[in-house]
């Protein structure tokens, strides 16, 4: 049970007493200034470092910290400081000229990673530290509490009391970063907690990069069950030795990317698993059983196997960790990946050649080799001389397989256990082999051993880390018309009549139209000597192995895609796989887009080897000759057959947007990407892209196969992508059933949420929604529902921004399935009665602007959604920042000419006052402010005092009556103040942030214009009493920055509306 507490207050001293009790200091530091963590760190590195080669009897003076100082403001990102934190010193030049080593340079001590809870390693807590913010007229701020190992503040914690979401708390940290506060020594903080009483989320620091929910992390325990009470995650996390572990382990530096990983706790648990199994093997005892881990694909595993190395190599309980992969474009990846990570602190060697190899398992430096199952296994007795494979069997070598479920089943993996038995594997794989799809008699646990942590895909998409999937059965043949051809064919009949006419022929036509007797797909039952078997046949099984090889099946399947197109990818936003069973199949597919379907845009990709077998090779060489030449001409490539394996790297790093194909112009320019690529089976494993959500499937595949082959759809995204789509259409009730047994396979026996709902659920949820937001919306004394602005309470609103979440997402879902704002009436086979839909589009666009204006009012702009005063809001970023300025100016002015046009026809006056009325309600999409205007507008010309201009917008009038507020604001403001009116206005137009209002020294020129006697005689008349000058600039400071920041003045100042009319 979570514990109650009155007030933040008393949560915050119930942590830092937990935390106490957990390995940290009780002698806190309270409300230090950065300077005073400077001095604090400055006695630690004294205490630390006081050998005679280094400090000696004198501490570290100011010159030598400012040092140090600007070494981290120099190296300024979190994933370099990483490094720097982890590099485990730092050097300075001895400027005290009373030290003996004046003017030398000399290495510090500042953190072991090894040196846990024991040593020199010191761990203090910072109570509400004070920051620094980068423009002094910002207010200043304080955090809640920062974690200091070593006197470094690495952890910062913010704290949110019962009832405000912890989204809240993560505001909060990026409200602190935009102020620009991580800065000198606060820019150490590599972990930001978000932590309430209910609920703890963890995140690395993105530095200047957005803060991105979707890497906001909870932890959870060794069998991933969330572990959301706050006492139970201070225990795990953030108590010593894991806090310390956390910065020298579990973050990872990627290079590639330029961005500080946090490990997820699953990939913890895998990572110390194996590191403490390497720890405890007995190399003499010939036991080659390490163990696998089974994470699925999506889920980090080429992180979680690089920190298992680092572990080991760190430990040095293992001379050689070689990363052993099963494919040259893995390995290539795995590499790059590898170096990215390991940074300067552990070597990342590459395997060009078995020679090469065989040096490296020699040497006493290579610690991380990366090569490949083929290399590897020619590392043996046959080939390589005695005497230095008895040097390589000397070592303590660990083997770490990728994608277990596939390198292992073969020769070369034994070969490999052969040549070095005294070696240790462990396995990664999201789809271990079991009993049930066992492989040559072999599982993956009778290769490698126990399985050692699991995280499955039901555990990935219920913490959001993949995404469901939404698999759909398409059938190319109607199901009747497959069950008539089958019961012809084993009844030897040639028609229905001939086949009733023979009492024998008429019994098995008879059964085989039984769905009771016959089903569609076959029946199978679990055997537990030879795993899975099949029981009985179904009609798919009796059909010719040619029935698919038809090009009217290829015409169905092309058309499906077609038809779905621009539905599923979103308009091409995403893109799409199209598996296939053959080459020629790929090849024929790839015709038929091109010229029935050129507005997707396709290539396909498969073996290119030919070979001298006859007419089949030719016909592939010539269709991969035909594919080169189309992708060189479509997107600016030289590509030949020779070079098809560059092709091949280009088309993925195409797919997944990668290097050079990253950047915004790329993304902007449809015309270089590529729509749908077709395949046989490459791409089908190993393929990682957030870009690609629709997989089409035209061939039969099982077990592992199917659980890896729709991974390659459910990377997370955001809220365009819901799910991974997937449509099969090959034997498609044999494809259901084949499904069907891999998820029960393989979702670690958590099959809820695999697949997603249904069109007709989304729509259900939807209304329900929107039953919900309109009960709020509406007036209970009245009846009277008004979408034009927020409801009063706060209660209120903070539901409206629970339930608008939960109807957004149902949205997303329902119109990639199929629903559109042009129809509201939807028919099911499975109900008894249609689905109507009561949202609209208008109201939903309505909604939205609502939506973004929660936790707003009367806050800083620069404030993250929800205000900075714990308003009781879960806002969805990727909701608040959808751009609909556009849309719904157009959506008004069209309401406007369709009043403009009835007004110059002379329609009746009724009509003109509906048109009118359906005008004024389409104002309800605008701001809060924006509505006042245009309701001004609407009043002023319903009474004639408005002359209507060809070509003006409603924007243009909407503008035009907030310029002359504006002019008799800023001209009050004038008579009043005597401020300079030009001035302030250049900053108004300026949309200045609470950060950006005194670039260039242009707020100090404003209130440097202002009529000091004037503003001491308003201020005097205010507040009743004489106001000296001092106090006055002061008062003006804040009413300037309010009305500019908040667009707020005092009323007394405010042009009335009164004032306005007519004008």
């Amino acid at each position: 049970m979570t514990t109650p507490f009155r007030c933040e207050a008393e949560f915050e001293a119930a942590l830092i007493d937990l935390l106490t009790r957990h390995g940290w200091s009780d002698e806190l530091l309270r409300h230090p200034t950065e300077q005073q963590l400077i001095d604090n760190w400055a006695n630690i590195l004294y205490a630390s470092n006081r050998g005679r080669d280094l400090l000696g009897d004198v501490p570290l003076t100011e010159g030598e910290m400012a040092q140090i100082i600007e070494q981290i403001n120099v190296l300024r990102t979190p994933l370099a400081l990483n490094e720097f934190i982890n590099g485990r010193t730092v050097t300075i030049t001895r400027d005290a000229p009373q030290a003996h080593n004046f003017g030398v340079e000399i290495s510090l001590k500042i953190y072991d990673r090894l040196e846990i809870a024991g040593g020199q390693s010191r761990y203090q807590i910072a109570v509400q530290p004070r920051f620094k913010t980068v423009d002094e007229l910002l207010p200043k701020r304080r955090g809640d509490l920062m974690l200091l190992i070593n006197g470094m503040p690495v952890f910062h914690i913010e704290l949110k009391r019962t009832g405000v979401p912890v989204s809240q708390g993560a505001n909060q940290v990026a409200k602190y970063a935009h102020e620009g506060v991580y800065q000198g020594i606060f820019s150490l903080v590599q972990i930001f907690v978000a932590m309430t009483p209910e609920e703890t989320l963890y995140f690395a620091n993105p530095g200047s990069a957005k803060f991105n929910p979707d890497y906001f992390f909870h932890w959870a325990d060794f069998n991933n069950e969330p572990v959301n009470q706050w006492g139970d995650v201070a225990r795990a996390l953030l108590s010593i030795p894991m806090a310390h572990q956390l910065i020298g382990f579990y973050t990872v530096a990627d290079r590639a990317s330029g961005n500080l990983l946090a490990m997820r706790s699953y990939q913890y648990y895998a990572a110390s698993r194996i590191a403490d199994r390497v720890d405890r093997h007995d190399w003499d005892s010939g036991d080659q059983l390490g163990g696998y881990v089974w994470h699925t694909t999506g889920s980090g595993k080429t992180i979680t196997s690089f920190k298992t190395a680092q572990l080991i190599a760190d430990s040095h309980n293992a001379d050689k960790v070689v990363f052993l992969l099963d494919r040259v474009e893995l390995g290539t990846q795995s590499l790059e990946n590898y170096e990215s990570y390991g940074g300067d602190s552990i070597a990342v060697e590459d395997t060009s050649s078995a020679a090469t190899l065989i040096t490296l398992l020699k040497n006493k430096h290579s610690t991380l080799i990366v090569t490949s199952l083929h290399k590897m296994s020619r590392v043996n007795a046959d080939s390589v001389k005695k005497a230095d494979l008895d040097i390589i069997r000397s070592k303590r070598v660990v083997f770490i397989v990728d994608e277990a479920h596939r390198t292992t089943f073969g020769d070369m993996l034994a070969t490999i256990k052969r040549t070095l038995p005294n070696a240790l594997f462990f396995g990664f794989t999201g789809t271990p082999i079991h009993d049930e799809n066992q492989k040559k008699h072999s599982t993956t646990t009778t290769l490698f051993g126990n399985e050692l942590h699991r995280y499955s895909i039901a555990d990935g998409i219920r913490d959001g880390n993949v995404l469901g999937f939404d698999p759909e059965m398409v059938e190319t043949f109607r199901a009747h018309d497959v069950r008539t051809v089958v019961a012809l064919q084993e009844a030897k009949a040639k028609s229905v009549n001939e086949a009733l006419a023979d009492p024998k022929k008429a019994a098995v036509y008879y059964k085989f139209m039984d769905k009771d007797q016959v089903p569609m797909a076959s029946v199978y039952e679990t055997d537990t000597d030879s795993g899975t078997k099949r029981v009985a046949k179904g009609i798919e099984d009796y059909l010719p192995i040619t029935q698919y090889r038809h090009d009217n099946h290829r015409q169905a399947v092309a058309s499906d895609i077609n038809k779905h197109w621009a539905q599923l990818s979103r308009g091409s936003m995403f893109h799409a796989i199209l598996a296939t069973s053959s080459i020629p199949e790929a090849v024929e597919y790839y015709r038929i887009f091109k010229a029935q379907y050129p507005h997707i845009k396709v290539t396909a990709l498969f073996d290119p080897n030919i070979d001298n077998t006859g007419d089949s090779q030719l016909f592939k060489e010539d269709g991969l000759l035909e594919i080169l030449r189309d992708y060189n001409a479509a997107y600016g490539q030289h590509f030949t057959m020779p070079t098809h394996d560059e092709f091949k790297k280009d088309v993925s790093k195409r797919l997944a947007h990668k290097a050079p194909y990253n950047t915004k112009a790329f993304l902007d320019d449809r015309s270089q990407h590529i729509d749908l690529l077709i395949v046989v089976d490459q791409m089908l494993t190993g393929f990682d892209s957030k870009w690609l959500n629709t997989l089409y499937m035209d061939k039969v595949i099982e077990y592992e196969s199917i659980i890896q082959a729709f991974s390659r759809t459910n990377r997370i995204f955001g809220p365009e992508k819901p799910f991974g789509s997937i449509r099969y259409y090959r034997k498609p009730h044999t494809m259901k059933n084949n499904i069907d047994r891999a998820v029960k396979l393989y979702s670690g026996d958590k099959p809820f949420g695999l697949f997603v709902d249904h069109l007709d659920e989304h729509l259900k949820a939807i209304n329900e929604c929107f039953d919900i937001i309109t009960a709020l919306f509406t007036d209970p004394a009245t009846g009277q529902t008004d979408f034009s602005k927020l409801p009063d309470s706060e209660a209120d609103q903070g539901e409206f921004a629970k339930t608008f979440n939960r109807m957004y997402r149902e949205l997303q879902a329902a119109q990639v399935q199929g629903f559109t704002w042009e129809k509201d009436t939807y028919y099911f086979d499975a109900l008894p009665e249609p689905i109507v839909v009561t949202l609209t589009e208008d109201v939903f666009a309505t909604l939205l602007t609502r939506y973004k204006e929660l936790g707003k009012e009367g806050g800083d702009p620069t404030d993250p959604p929800g205000g900075t005063d714990d308003a009781p809001f879960d806002i969805d970023v990727h909701i608040t920042h959808i751009d609909t300025d556009r849309i719904d100016a157009e959506y008004l002015n069209s309401k406007f000419e369709k009043y403009l046009k009835a007004l110059q026809d002379g329609v009746a006056e009724h009509m003109l006052d509906d048109l009118l009325e359906q005008l004024h309600d389409s104002f309800a999409r605008l701001s809060q402010d924006d509505q006042r205007y245009a309701n001004r507008w609407l009043h002023d010309l319903q009474a004639g005092d408005v002359a209507l201009q060809p070509g003006k917008t409603v924007q243009d009038y909407i503008n035009e009556y907030r310029i002359t507020e504006r002019d008799r604001q800023l001209a009050r403001l004038h008579e009043r103040l005597g401020l300079d009116t030009g001035l302030l206005r250049r900053i108004l137009d300026s949309r200045v942030t609470a950060a950006t209002i005194n670039e260039y020294g242009r707020f100090d020129d404003l209130k440097a214009s202002i009529d000091l006697d004037l503003a001491t005689a308003y201020f005097t008349e205010v507040t009743g009493a004489p106001v000296s000058k001092f106090k006055v600039r002061a008062m003006l400071d804040k009413l300037l920055r309010t009305y500019i920041i908040d667009g707020v003045l005092p009323a007394d100042l405010t042009v009335a509306e009164e004032e306005l009319a007519g004008e």
